[in-house]
């Protein structure tokens, strides 16, 4: 009877740690960097007073995406030093910033606790649509990591208390100064960072339980906004960045480049997706590229059997593509337009096509529950099906502009507006 029972209660124990894992966003790409939860099942329509769990105030302006993890939703933000409000300085100025991390309850939306990172002044511009905390936290239920470019990455127990912090970073110097937007990523023990710029550029993986550099490769790459992604084939982990120059997979063991791949266009922003062996790469600002590379290539795999396919038109911008149950969404440069391809092929399900009410667009689409989640700058958020064909299930608001990429949990869909995060939920 004690085995019996010993036996039930570590099955137990199994099954609620399963679940708990099901249950979290601890990304801005979710858990798999597709932009898929695997189990969610979110409510496909609202309104600002329809299915709407709660929301809370959110100072400042941002568009870093909203992560989940168990029973807290965290968020970054950057505010005037001392503000109550938390209104930002006219557009142009420049005043002293605090950089804060702030914890949600998932169940009610209370604070449960929020830190200042960083005091202080930035030393450049940013771009008149966003504000000073644009990269997306991260987490893998142990410790929150909440980077803000410049001034520093910051490591965080689940309850608030600063573990390390790496402030050494050189001062970034963005092009056009358009601000900083990179989203660290986590790749086993390490927390891998982007430091793409017009300066000096480098890839950093860091030991995430104390900061230190475990290595750092230097790229001869000008200001990119993509966020690692991490694929790992045939036991072995690379990480795939986004380039001016060259689309690139490093090894995370030691940082050395493993293939790379030219063609992207300029300043690119959106971040890579891949599966089954297959990463999926590409820009849109002054040009359109987007290449199926095999990650068993080496070296320059221009014009080898390692790009599987390539498109040259209709390429993302700002939102990064999405890849869900074998089929690859991605909008036309920073516009609505939807185009759909099989993944594997490469040939197109619908092209460019018009989303009713979704003009521009800075959020990636997400997909839960047999759907696509896309959401305009507009703060509409339409429904589609996760199928090869266009079929629009629902159109929605909540009534204020939308940057940031949803979060799909459980039943609930998270999204972070210009002024307030909203928990959606039947």
């Amino acid at each position: 009877m004690i085995r019996i029972e010993l036996l039930a209660s570590a099955f137990l124990c199994f099954a609620l740690t399963a679940n708990l894992h099901a249950e979290n966003w601890g990304h801005w790409r979710g858990s798999t960097g597709n932009g898929v939860s695997l189990d969610a099942k979110p409510p496909t329509s609202w309104s600002e007073t329809e299915n709407v769990k709660w929301k809370v105030a959110i100072p400042g302006r941002g568009s870093g995406s909203p992560i989940v993890w168990a029973d807290r939703v965290f968020v970054v933000t950057a505010v005037n030093s001392g503000s109550v409000s938390g209104n930002q300085s006219p557009s142009g100025s420049r005043s002293t910033l605090d950089y804060v991390v702030m914890c949600f309850s998932r169940g009610n939306g209370a604070l449960l606790w929020k830190r200042v990172a960083a005091t202080a002044t930035p030393h450049e511009g940013k771009h008149s649509t966003n504000g000073y905390a644009s990269a997306s936290p991260c987490t893998d239920g142990k410790h929150l990591y909440a980077h803000f470019g410049s001034r520093g990455l910051f490591c965080y127990t689940m309850g608030g208390e600063l573990k390390w912090s790496r402030t050494d970073f050189p001062p970034m110097t963005t092009r056009g100064t358009f601000g900083e937007g990179s989203s660290p990523t986590l790749a086993g023990n390490l927390v891998i960072v982007p430091w793409d710029h017009e300066g000096s550029s480098f890839l950093y993986g860091l030991d995430k339980l104390t900061g230190e550099t475990v290595w750092k490769v230097e790229r001869d790459e000008p200001s990119c906004w993509a966020t690692p992604f991490v694929i790992a084939v045939g036991g072995k982990t690379q990480i795939v960045m986004n380039g001016q120059t060259s689309a690139r997979s490093y090894d995370v063991e030691t940082g050395n480049e493993l293939w790379r791949c030219g063609g992207q266009t300029q300043r690119p922003v959106a971040s890579a997706v891949g599966a089954n062996g297959i990463v999926y790469v590409g820009s849109g600002f002054r040009g359109s590229f987007l290449g199926a590379f095999r990650v068993n290539g080496r070296g320059d795999i221009e014009g080898t059997k390692a790009v599987a396919w390539s498109v040259d038109r209709d390429t993302p911008d700002i939102a990064s593509p999405l890849l869900s149950d074998g089929r690859l969404y991605y909008h036309k440069g920073k516009s609505g337009l939807l185009t759909c391809l099989d993944a594997v092929s490469g040939k197109p399900h619908y092209t460019a096509t018009r989303i009713p009410e979704v003009n521009s667009t800075y959020a990636s689409p997400i997909a839960a529950g047999g759907h696509v989640y896309l959401t305009g700058r507009g703060g509409n958020t339409v429904v589609i099906e996760d199928s090869d064909q266009l079929q629009i299930v629902s159109t929605n608001s909540l009534g204020e502009p939308v940057d940031a990429t949803p979060a799909a949990v459980g039943n609930e869909l998270f999204i972070r507006g210009q002024n307030h995060l909203f928990c959606i939920s039947k």
